[in-house]
């Protein structure tokens, strides 16, 4: 171990391998406005910045300002964002641009506790909106932060756990410096995506690799304490492809909140729901059908096993156009946001099975 860190020399070891190592050209810091910094930051929740690069251009090029957004339908914003999953986000960066127009007149509050009040941004996020957008001197704490601190002092313990956020967040406030914000707040999360990785940390490149407890006691990968393990329950539903005579099928938008809300989907139903009485709700009578090849798809909490069932229905377009869905065609479904399971049976639905089910 080396002489002791304070917070000085933390941030003037951070930020000189930040200068030389980070990443300092992506879309979102030309400029680093606060609407675009707040658009990355729920973009890079629970995704990689790989990943979010091209939804991110993508979206700016549709909704190039906070008023852009509050303006627009909801089925717009979680097109853009189909693939990028957590829909959640979507809604909640929606409710939050109109609520920042309607209350704020399109500013972000200038305080990390005024911008925690929009809907979806929490301490670390306002704090990180705030830092790189306008040099407040806020602290992060971001799971590549976490894992940083929590190696650096060694701190036990799951951060989930209250006692154990709370103690982190005592470190991020104490290394947080006065001067470079910005660049600071950059380059804490790229020294834990880079370098301070989950498995496998590269020790010998860290900046801050002499003061790490962790590194000194030879266990880095103990840090941070993992989540209690839980097995995930399972559940079933049946996806009801109604395929028209002309080879269009039948989308429903899913209620606003819950699972996949806002999102179009294949009507659903549970094990315990009856398949006619689905269909003449719709005014829809089965010529035939068929049952698709069965997967399952993993949600964060639970696993949700898919059975889809296509069903080649007769119609006078009566009884659904009261449902409020719509007929689309498998190979051009419109600007929706679908579901990733619904996406995926699309693409069959206009792939290898075309010739048989079209």
């Amino acid at each position: 171990m080396s002489t002791r860190l304070d917070r000085t020399t933390f941030s003037d070891a951070v930020l000189a391998w930040y200068d030389q190592h980070g990443r300092q050209d992506l879309p979102w810091q030309h400029p680093r406005t606060p609407y675009r910094v707040w658009v990355s930051e729920i973009m890079l929740q629970q995704t990689q910045v790989s990943t979010v690069i091209g939804y991110f251009q993508r979206f700016m090029d549709s909704f190039p300002d906070v008023h852009a957004l509050a303006a627009a339908d909801a089925d717009q914003v979680l097109y853009l964002w189909t693939g990028l999953g957590y829909y959640a986000r979507a809604r909640n960066l929606h409710k939050a641009a109109r609520q920042l127009v309607d209350e704020h007149g399109g500013d972000f509050p200038d305080t990390v506790e005024g911008v925690a009040t929009l809907p979806g941004i929490g301490r670390s996020t306002a704090g990180a909106i705030l830092a790189q957008s306008r040099g407040v001197r806020a602290p992060i704490l971001d799971g590549n932060v976490k894992r940083l601190l929590s190696r650096l002092h060694a701190v036990p313990g799951w951060p989930g756990k209250k006692p154990v956020e709370n103690r982190l967040w005592e470190l991020a406030e104490h290394y947080t410096p006065d001067q470079r914000l910005a660049d600071y707040t950059q380059a804490v999360m790229d020294l834990g995506a880079t370098l301070c990785t989950r498995r496998r940390p590269d020790c010998p490149r860290c900046p801050v690799s002499a003061w790490c407890q962790a590194r000194a006691d030879g266990n880095p990968q103990d840090y941070p304490g993992r989540k209690p393990a839980k097995e995930k329950p399972v559940r079933q539903t049946r996806m009801l492809i109604l395929q028209h005579p002309d080879g269009r099928v039948w989308l429903e938008p899913r209620p606003p909140s819950g699972i996949w809300g806002g999102l179009w989907c294949f009507p659903q139903l549970e094990p315990q729901d009856r398949q006619h009485t689905a269909l003449t709700e719709r005014g829809l009578d089965a010529r035939d059908q068929e049952a698709l090849t069965p997967f399952r798809h993993t949600f964060s909490h639970f696993h949700l096993d898919i059975e889809p069932l296509l069903i080649r229905v007769d119609t006078t377009g009566a009884g659904v156009q009261d449902a409020g869905g719509r007929w689309i065609s498998p190979a051009d479904p419109g600007e929706l946001g679908l579901a990733a399971p619904v996406k995926k049976l699309l693409e069959q639905l206009h792939g290898p099975r075309q010739a048989g089910l079209l």
